[in-house]
């Protein structure tokens, strides 16, 4: 059976933690890797009712889109109104507890691509492209050819070795090690105070960065040398076509009021708003899930779009984008970032076969239209 670390390999493929917003606190925020998952359970936040309903189903992964550990916390107990009590309750139901946030936003397939497909937006691209980042890292280790294998499946075992898809997968060179190992060695090979040639595996492989340290514990634990030689490389790295928001074009021209009626009826939005001129005609559209703000507006290719769909928008930034002649149309935060546990639920049970993967009933907007 899938552990909570065979699950959090695969939402890392989904949604690389490399293009977070470096403000932004992703991934496996709480739980063990080691514990077999019984279950996944997707929400947009965490909520004492969502908790509940995971432990009456008994999932012990719960998905949720929005961080509940986001800025640092100095206590944890359960009588702490809000999130503190809820991470409490969690950690004795032993509940890991992911986010991916900002991460599936900028993904591909993801929270943004979730609502250009309800727009049945053409030609989509991200209206910002993610700057590498070294999310990667490469981990290079020397092994004595007839241990390599059993180095390389603890690193494996580790989370190391996936590419896209695909995992266990390394590189592996022959070649000669060469040490000299002072009196106060206990050498596994050859003998102290004198120089030894040894045929060594040069064994590569790349991990996250987030998961370094159990990588180089796998390598520790299983290395036969008393001091094994490894190093560690950086990569720089985004998934092509990457970034945040998106843009696109309409199969053809449409009203702008007409547009938001569409999206936010395919969202099921009953608080949906728009701003800027109902009747003007819209070909090209931007998306940002969430909160905008004025980080489109910021964007050299947003002046290419006539409308942008988002979730929410303060008041003067909202002014901001209307007077370039922008149309808005904000569907609600909860509401624009909903849609995305659909297809990211279809993406787990595909590549964790076996996975019970639910979406929360009991998550709800907080916002209700009066």
């Amino acid at each position: 059976m899938a552990t909570i670390g065979d699950v959090e390999r695969v939402l890392h493929q989904i949604a690389p933690l490399a293009l977070a917003q470096e403000w932004d606190n992703v991934g496996l925020l709480a739980g063990d890797r080691r514990d077999v998952c019984r279950g996944a359970m997707l929400c947009i936040d965490l909520s004492p009712d969502v908790l509940a309903e995971a432990e009456q189903i008994g999932t012990n992964l719960l998905v949720c889109y929005h961080p509940p550990l986001f800025k640092p916390i100095n206590r944890l107990r359960a009588d702490q109104p809000g999130t503190e009590s809820l991470l409490w309750r969690a950690a004795q139901l032993r509940c890991a507890i992911y986010s991916p946030h900002t991460a599936l936003d900028a993904a591909e397939g993801g929270t943004n691509d979730a609502i250009a497909s309800l727009c049945d937006l053409t030609n989509v691209e991200p209206l910002g492209f993610a700057e590498p980042d070294a999310g990667q890292c490469k981990v290079v280790v020397f092994v004595p050819e007839e241990k390599v294998d059993e180095v390389a499946e603890a690193m494996f075992a580790a989370g190391a070795g996936w590419i896209g898809h695909y995992h266990h997968c390394s590189f592996r060179l022959r070649g000669e090690g060469t040490f000299w190992g002072t009196e106060a060695t206990k050498p596994a090979i050859g003998q102290a105070g004198r120089l030894e040639r040894v045929e060594e595996v040069r064994l590569e492989a790349v991990c996250p960065r987030d998961i370094l340290p159990q990588v180089v514990a796998a390598i520790r634990a299983t290395h036969p040398y008393e001091e094994p030689a490894f190093d560690v490389y950086p990569l720089q790295r985004a998934p092509a076509g990457t970034g945040a928001g998106r843009m696109g074009a309409l199969r053809q021209p449409t009203q702008a009021r007409q547009l938001a009626d569409k999206i936010a009826r395919a969202v099921g939005s009953k608080i949906a708003m728009l701003a800027g001129d109902a009747t003007a005609t819209v070909e090209q559209v931007g998306v940002v899930v969430g909160s905008a703000g004025r980080w489109a507006i910021q964007q050299r290719r947003f002046e290419q779009v006539q409308a942008l769909v988002t979730g929410e928008l303060k008041h003067h930034d909202a002014l901001a984008h209307v007077a370039t002649g922008k149309v808005v149309i904000a569907l609600g935060h909860w509401a624009s970032e909903r849609p995305v546990l659909a297809s990211l639920a279809g993406r787990l049970e595909t590549h964790v076969p076996g996975l019970a993967v639910r979406i929360s009933k009991a998550d709800r907007d907080v916002w209700q239209a009066v």
